[in-house]
């Protein structure tokens, strides 16, 4: 399941067309979540539990530890997870930090 502040639930075929205009994808499950049923393409793992820290670091610090640039509070972001209960909370992080 797939979240992001304007649309809280976005379609595979939605989530593809993001893609194009670069959106950044943050895949929120646990590591061994990703090892077990596979990466998306094209998108980072920053396990929810990481990602208020993630999303306050020094620009510099982000792109070293998840190699993405990070994303300014103004930059479109998708969250998901494999339900959609982390992709929620991930969303509602993002907005407690001023992302848009």
């Amino acid at each position: 399941s797939l979240c992001a502040a304007a649309e809280p639930n976005l379609s595979y075929q939605e989530l593809k067309d993001l893609k194009k205009a670069n959106v950044l994808h943050i895949d929120v499950r646990e590591r061994w979540e990703i090892d077990r049923f596979g990466k998306i393409p094209e998108s980072i793992n920053i396990p929810l539990g990481e990602l208020m820290e993630a999303l306050q670091m020094d620009p510099t610090e982000f792109k070293e530890q998840y190699n993405q640039k990070m994303p300014s509070k103004s930059d479109p972001v998708v969250f998901s997870c494999l339900a959609g209960t982390r992709s929620k909370q991930a969303l509602g992080f993002a907005k407690s930090l001023g992302f848009s």
